[in-house]
């Protein structure tokens, strides 16, 4: 029997190679809304956002047209799992941060899997980057952002350091773990060639270079202007630097030099309070996000530090979260959260409109 499975197998694979000679792998997002499609806030107030789907992992890319699945590919499928040699699916377990490249390659890191998820639209194809150095697997990968010459960077806070992974995921280079002790927030200035990492056990943001030299080291404990107690998340835009102050329940914002700027909402329980700050982004409009995610949302403000209006909440239905972690944006207004305990990242449009 088994060399007759073998040879169904190979007679299965032989089909769906042909078969894929003639169709294209493309990017598709999932867990779409049916019906009308979701906006907040609701009618008949005016749409700011729209529900546009998810990332999970492979089920994010098939055949470009959906009925080209043949029957040799549920066969091909059923032949796999009857002989053992099935593979697991490759999907997001606990994302935690991420960022888009120029070329609108999605990257989300994940601290259960160990590893950088690439999903390379225009390529159609999904990649895992699990290697932060040669020999070395990450361990706890959390910021992620893009650094010079096309590299990305990403803080590890298990192995107490930033690293340098080229376009292609091989890693080239890293830095900080003589100082770093436990690296989370991962933000960097372009203009000036300056990388932010957040040290949430020291307590501080420490600055390097892009060639991996310690600049600067910005606050120490404490809950005064500029002091921190375990920040976390970062972003840098338009010449300031935003800090998830995560245990004092505030933002603070440096300018370009680290100077202190001011500081945005307050500990409470009201919506638009503080409790756990955590991932944070800017939109195009200038708009800040950040994750709240004791209240598992996403709390919106405008450039002035205005509270607008929240997203989401506790749950696993469309435009719910379960502890979001990070945020992230794209230069089309795309808003992306790392919906940690549900396993995914949902997105949203904004539409504009102060």
């Amino acid at each position: 029997m088994r060399p007759l499975l073998t040879a169904l197998l190979g007679l299965a694979f032989l089909t769906l190679m042909t078969g894929c000679a003639e169709t294209h792998t493309v990017f598709r997002l999932t867990g779409m809304s049916q019906g009308a499609p979701k906006v907040w806030p609701e009618p008949p107030e005016k749409p700011r956002y729209r529900y546009l789907g998810q990332l999970t992992g492979e089920e994010n890319f098939g055949p470009e047209n959906e009925e080209a699945r043949s029957t040799a590919v549920k066969v091909f499928e059923w032949l796999v799992g009857l002989v053992g040699g099935g593979t697991e699916r490759v999907v997001l377990q606990r994302p935690q941060s991420g960022t888009v490249d120029a070329e609108g390659r999605i990257y989300v890191t994940d601290t259960s899997r160990e590893a950088v998820y690439v999903f390379d639209k225009p390529a159609g194809t999904l990649q895992v980057w699990d290697m932060a150095r040669e020999n070395t697997r990450f361990e706890t990968p959390i910021g992620i952002a893009p650094g010079a010459r096309g590299e990305m960077l990403v803080t590890d806070a298990g192995l107490h350091g930033v690293f340098r992974l080229n376009r292609e995921g091989n890693p080239v280079g890293e830095f900080g773990q003589d100082v770093l002790k436990r690296p989370t927030g991962l933000a960097r200035d372009a203009q000036r060639g300056l990388i932010y990492v957040a040290d949430t056990y020291a307590h501080d943001i420490k600055v390097f270079g892009d060639d991996g030299h310690l600049v600067k080291v910005i606050g120490r404990r404490g809950e005064a202007d500029g002091e921190f107690n375990f920040p976390t998340h970062l972003v840098f835009a338009a010449g300031k630097l935003y800090v998830a102050d995560t245990m004092n329940a505030r933002v603070q914002t440096f300018d370009a030099q680290g100077k202190f700027v001011g500081t945005l909402g307050r500990r409470g329980l009201k919506v638009g309070d503080f409790v756990r700050p955590k991932g944070m982004t800017v939109d195009p409009s200038g708009n800040l996000y950040v994750v709240e995610s004791y209240y598992d949302r996403l709390l919106v403000f405008n450039d002035q530090g205005n509270f607008l209006m929240p997203l989401g909440g506790t749950g696993k239905e469309i435009g719910q979260f379960y502890l979001p972690a990070g945020v992230w944006s794209d230069p089309q207004g795309r808003i992306y959260v790392a919906d940690m305990f549900n396993g995914r990242v949902v997105i949203f449009q904004f539409l504009g409109g102060g």
